[in-house]
């Protein structure tokens, strides 16, 4: 009701401005033929022109917010309207880009067009949304505003170089330390994509012409599901494994390897789960042909910004080259970003920290310090990745659906951030986490999805972040199971207040800032009182001995 009456008021104020209009223009004819009085008598009037200019000015500026608001409210739910009635999927689940929203009754509700659930994502031709707003100056500013930062961060460590050493010291350590043996990542990534194309394709080829002919269908279904399952666990994921913890590979490149995994994983489960019930079907239809995709269209997906397979998507006509060396080279700006943050905020904050004794307020204020680093981090690895790098390879492969992200800014509640953060694995997540657990036992059951998802999520984060920095603190796992879990619940889509996007925001900084303060702390208490047995209750005293002022035993810089 609230809404409705808003949208009345606004309305009417918009009535109101037309007719207001409309007497402002008899007033400037009156005035054009008072101002051609004034002038064939030889006098102008500048103050009731310049009275009137600002009475004009002024009933423009008043009307502003209500039309941006107006628009605001409708503009979302009018594009996601004209995709849905212009969209259509074919048989095998493809989105068409074929717009129809002028032809048939207008009558047509959106959600009487909308495909059913089981047909599962809709890829339609759309940009991103940075790319869109980045067309507008002033969102473009902002932009511009990182630019100079980062270079007043490269203009710092060079006058601190200079002044320190007597001369520039163009040295990138860390970043070289980081991103150290290249060759050993390279080639374990070239070994796991040759297996990702083979193996799975192969099984899935051999059980789909096999299950048309056998006699004991399931028992030829469980012997190629189980020989899936071997090569899911041992290959891809032992395999990569080995290879970080026997070459020892430091952390950028560790996490490289285990992300690259995670993704061949998740990649494979979507091809043999979308492509299962296609054979099914085939099979209880008695259809001749097997429906088995092509090697290109395999291969074209294990490239494609996506974790959901379809035999063909939504294309581009053309290849702009230059968008892609664009996006490559904020990729490797925003490289160089992390790493004057490391070196110029980070890495001095937590060296420094052991020179005082371990109490709560070091505590508290190594998580107040770490605010600022831990909030440039997320931005700018929401921008190399989810940005730039999809769009790299989206413009690449002419992939058309940019939608890698939505407005997660903007967001009121942790539910809805959630949604439209990683737009790619939440689509995984959704359709292939929480759908088919939902299928799988009960719809009554949705909370106990959400636990399951949540948990599934949290594991995957935590295996990743353990590996890349050689040590398990569960510090992302409590923060993500727990309180992301009990925000998700709590701060509810039915938070629209602007004051909820603020506390979001505040939550989400400190929640990086406590990832970054306590992570650190934990990789120099590593560095300089490593210790044999490890366990929960080692790590926390090494922590507190690197933290007190006696720490001879435990080694200095």
């Amino acid at each position: 009701m609230v809404v409705g009456e808003e949208k009345m008021s606004v309305r009417k104020r918009l009535s109101k401005s037309s007719n207001h209009a409309e007497e402002e223009e008899e007033d400037q004819r009156d005035c054009a033929e008072e101002s051609q009085e004034a002038l064939s008598n030889g006098r102008v009037d500048l103050k009731q022109l310049i009275s009137k200019k600002i009475k004009l000015t002024a009933e423009a500026e008043e009307l502003k917010p209500f039309f941006m608001k107006e628009v605001g409210s409708h503009f979302d739910d009018f594009v996601t309207n004209l995709i849905e009635k212009s969209t259509s999927l074919d048989n095998g689940g493809c989105a068409l880009t074929s717009f129809s929203i002028f032809e048939g009754d207008n009558n047509h509700r959106a959600k009487d067009l909308r495909a059913p659930p089981e047909h599962g994502k809709i890829f339609v031709t759309r940009r991103s949304v940075l790319d869109e707003l980045f067309e507008v100056d002033h969102i473009r500013t902002i932009y511009h505003m990182f630019i100079a930062l980062l270079i007043l961060f490269i203009l710092s460590t060079l006058a601190v170089d200079y002044i320190d050493e007597g001369r520039l010291v163009l040295e990138f350590n860390l970043m070289s330390y980081a991103f150290g043996k290249l060759t050993v990542v390279l080639w374990t990534w070239l070994t796991m994509f040759l297996c990702t194309l083979t193996v799975p394709y192969f099984l899935f080829q051999r059980w789909a012409r096999g299950y048309h002919r056998t006699s004991h269908p399931v028992v030829h279904s469980f012997i190629h599901c189980f020989l899936f399952v071997v090569f899911q666990i041992g290959v891809l994921g032992l395999g990569p494994l080995y290879v970080v913890l026997a070459y020892t590979l430091p952390p950028a490149s560790r996490c490289i390897v285990i992300l690259e995994q995670i993704r061949f994983i998740m990649k494979t489960h979507s091809f043999v789960r979308e492509n299962v019930p296609r054979v099914l079907n085939s099979a209880k239809e008695k259809s001749s042909t097997v429906p088995v995709p092509t090697v290109n269209q395999y291969l074209y997906f294990l490239f494609a910004p996506t974790l959901i397979y379809r035999d063909s998507y939504p294309r581009t006509p053309t290849v702009r080259w230059g968008y892609v060396t664009m996006q490559f080279a904020q990729v490797f700006g925003c490289l160089f970003y992390v790493y004057y943050v490391f070196e110029r905020i980070c890495t001095p904050l937590f060296r420094n920290i052991k020179q005082e004794p371990f109490s709560a307020r070091v505590l508290i204020l190594c998580i107040f310090n770490s605010i600022l680093p831990g909030a440039l981090i997320l931005f700018l690895t929401f921008f190399a990745f989810l940005h730039c790098w999809l769009n790299a390879f989206a413009e690449m492969l002419r992939f058309g659906d940019r939608m890698f992200y939505k407005d997660w800014w903007n967001s009121t509640s942790y539910s809805n951030y959630y949604r439209t953060w990683n737009v790619v694995v939440h689509d995984w997540l959704y359709y292939y986490a929480y759908k088919d657990f939902l299928w799988f036992f009960t719809k009554r059951l949705r909370a106990v999805a959400m636990l399951a998802v949540f948990a599934v999520s949290a594991t995957v984060h935590e295996y990743a972040l353990a590996v890349s920095l050689s040590f398990f603190y569960p510090v992302l796992f409590v923060l993500f199971m727990f309180f992301g879990m009990a925000f998700n619940f709590i701060v509810n889509d039915s938070r629209k207040r602007p004051i909820w996007n603020v506390l979001m925001w505040t939550s989400l900084f400190a929640g990086n800032a406590v990832l970054l303060c306590f992570y650190s702390q934990e990789w120099y208490a590593r560095q300089h009182c490593p210790l044999k047995n490890v366990s929960l209750q080692s790590n926390w005293s090494r922590r507190v001995t690197y933290l007190s002022s006696d720490y001879e035993s435990c080694g200095q810089d």
